[in-house]
């Protein structure tokens, strides 16, 4: 198979290739939910994709119903079955897709599909940095996964599996697992720090980027993971006008930019002797890294708890439409001030 980072092109074609093929050969909820929620988010997916997927829906919900008015048993997860309950009463017609605005250098996507997302252990209590992985919870090893795989293979020189992320929040979204076989946990490295770092140099000339969420930090699975994208326009959190890119405005909580992978490497490390959470941001040649207060800190409010890494870069995500057309930058700014960690209040 052609590699996928070989160039944007090819990322863009096999990424919708793949949402093609799996639709074609599953017909089971978890891929409809998957492929729809990919198609909403990108218009083009959308033209593309929507026919085949309003015929699924239909279907889906024909054999569902059925099911539900014999007593028949659910094959289904229960998640996906709750999912698609929620979907088909909002109505195929009716779905949302993702719109996008900025204010200042803030921004808000508006998805109402990801609110239907389970929140798995992105809120569960922080109890440290390191946590042992663990062979019976949710992991990228699943067999049930196995369809969702997007390319596997070497990158960097380590062996590594590439899927679609089932509720995305970026433009070309997946999770980039490396060495799944040897089920790492949920925990950065010297040695997987250089290697992220080397990826994006070798691809983020094109604008590919890596993200880390460490446990604490919005971390939803405790399996060693990055999550990769390509975001235009940038990330609010790289905008030239805040001071940690060199220009005259604080960030709202304690963000470092780094042009060096060391230099990188010496701060995370000091992070994880604090045991801090942290998000960071691998572009071509920087790593920004974002220090902020656990997700189970006690002040923050229900919505907050489950920001990641793209809320921490100033994108927030909004599932409400009310919502999104009041938003303005500065509730965003005020939400992650109350992120900083205590001693940087």
């Amino acid at each position: 198979m052609t590699h996928p980072f070989d160039s944007p092109h090819l990322l863009e074609q096999q990424f919708t290739e793949g949402l093609d093929a799996m639709l074609a050969r599953h017909p089971g909820l978890g891929v409809y939910i998957l492929v729809l929620a990919n198609a909403a988010y990108d218009p083009a997916l959308w033209a593309h994709l929507s026919p085949a997927l309003a015929a699924r829906h239909a279907q889906l919900a024909d054999t569902l119903t059925r099911a539900l008015r014999c007593g028949t048993a659910l094959a289904e997860p229960e998640d996906d079955v709750m999912v698609f309950l929620k979907l088909h009463t909002i109505g195929f017609d009716q779905m949302g897709r993702r719109e996008s605005r900025q204010d200042g250098p803030w921004l808000a996507n508006y998805n109402p599909l990801r609110a239907l997302r389970p929140p798995r252990s992105s809120r569960e209590t922080f109890g440290g940095l390191l946590r042992p992985f663990d062979p019976a919870g949710f992991h990228f090893n699943r067999v049930f996964l196995a369809k969702e795989i997007l390319w596997q293979g070497d990158l960097c020189d380590e062996p590594v599996r590439l899927l679609y992320n089932k509720f995305p929040f970026a433009r070309l979204h997946s999770l980039l697992v490396p060495q799944p076989a040897q089920e790492l946990p949920q925990h950065l490295t010297a040695a997987w720090h250089a290697w992220a770092w080397a990826v994006c140099s070798r691809l983020g000339h094109a604008g590919q980027s890596l993200a880390y969420n460490s446990l604490g930090a919005g971390a939803s699975v405790n399996h060693l993971h990055f999550q990769s994208f390509v975001q235009p326009p940038a990330l609010p959190v790289l905008d030239a006008g805040f001071a940690h890119n060199g220009g005259q405005h604080a960030y709202p909580l304690p963000v470092t930019r780094f042009t060096d992978p060391d230099a990188a490497w010496a701060h995370i490390a000091g992070l994880h002797a604090r045991a801090q959470p942290y998000n960071l941001i691998y572009t071509h040649g920087t790593v920004t890294c974002i220090a902020r207060v656990p997700q189970d800190s006690a002040h923050l409010t229900e919505a907050c708890r489950p920001y990641g890494w793209s809320e921490m870069a100033g994108a927030v995500t909004l599932f409400n439409r009310d919502d999104y057309a009041n938003w303005r930058g500065a509730q965003l700014a005020e939400q992650l001030a109350g992120f900083a960690p205590p001693t940087d209040r």
